[in-house]
C-alpha cells in the first residue's frame, strides 16, 4: 500500500527528478561544464541570434543542455534550413548549420521580399544589402526563377545586364536590362533562344543599340522593336 501510495502521489518521479538534477548540477564542479562552441556553415545567421536560440552559457552544466529543443530552436531561425549538434563531452557543443541561399528578390504588391534557391521568402526585413540581385516579379515567379536563373548562366554576358524579369501569364519570362531593353523569351527551349542572342551579341553588339525591345518568341527569329515600337526588324 505504501508503495501504491508512493507511484500515485508522484513522490517516487518527484524524487527521481530532483536527484537527477542535483547530479547534474553537481557535474559542473567537475569539469562537465561547457567552455567551447564550435560552429560549422554559419554565414548570413548572426552569433547573438544562434546563442540565443542555443540557450547557453559559459559555465553552465552541458549535461543540462537539451540538444533536440535547441534544434528545434535554431530551424526556426531565418536562414537556418537544417541543423546537427552534437555534444562532446566534457565541455563542448558542436554545431553544423546550413543554410538558405539567396537568389532573387521578389516584387509583389509594391513590396520586395528575398526568396531562396528553393524559391522560398526568407521572413528578413532588412534586404537592402541583396539589391544586386536580379528582381522577378509575378505571382508564381519565386517557383521558376532557379530554372531562369540556370538559363541565363550559359549566356553570362547577357546575364550580368538582367536587372529584372516578369512572369508573364504563368508560362514565360520577359528580361529587362540594365538599359531599359527589354526582351520577350519564348515558352519552348528559352536557353536556345538566350544563345541565339549570344552570338548575336558577340557579332553585332545587338543589345548595345538603340532598340526598344527584342522578341525572341518565333522559332529561328529575332524580332527587334525600335524605340517609337514601329515597324519591325528581322534578324
Amino acid at each position: 500500500m505504501g508503495g501504491w501510495w508512493m507511484w500515485q502521489s508522484g513522490w517516487l518521479q518527484r524524487t527521481a527528478d530532483n536527484s537527477k538534477w542535483a547530479v547534474i548540477a553537481a557535474s559542473a564542479k567537475f569539469g562537465f561544464a561547457l567552455d567551447e562552441i564550435f560552429v560549422e556553415g554559419r554565414h548570413q545567421t548572426k552569433a547573438t541570434e544562434l546563442l540565443r536560440a542555443l540557450r547557453l552559457k559559459r559555465g553552465a552544466p552541458i549535461l543540462a543542455f537539451d540538444p533536440k529543443a535547441a534544434r528545434a530552436r535554431l530551424k526556426s531561425l531565418p536562414w537556418v534550413q537544417s541543423v546537427s549538434i552534437e555534444r562532446h563531452l566534457p565541455d563542448v557543443i558542436h554545431l553544423r548549420i546550413s543554410e538558405r541561399r539567396p537568389m532573387a528578390l521578389w516584387q509583389r504588391d509594391g513590396r520586395f521580399r528575398l526568396i531562396d534557391t528553393a524559391g522560398e521568402v526568407v521572413p528578413i526585413s532588412d534586404i537592402g544589402r541583396f539589391g544586386n540581385l536580379i528582381t522577378v516579379i509575378g505571382l508564381d515567379a519565386p517557383s521558376h526563377a532557379s530554372e531562369l536563373l540556370d538559363w541565363l548562366a550559359l549566356v553570362p554576358e547577357l546575364s550580368r545586364r538582367v536587372s529584372a524579369a516578369v512572369r508573364v501569364g504563368a508560362r514565360r519570362w520577359d528580361l529587362h536590362l540594365d538599359n531599359r531593353l527589354a526582351i520577350q523569351l519564348p515558352e519552348f527551349d528559352p536557353a536556345t533562344a538566350l544563345r541565339r542572342l549570344a552570338e548575336l551579341q558577340r557579332s553585332d553588339a545587338i543589345l548595345d543599340r538603340n532598340y526598344a525591345g527584342i522578341d525572341l518568341r518565333l522559332v529561328g527569329r529575332v524580332v527587334l522593336r525600335p524605340p517609337a515600337q514601329i515597324g519591325r526588324a528581322h534578324v
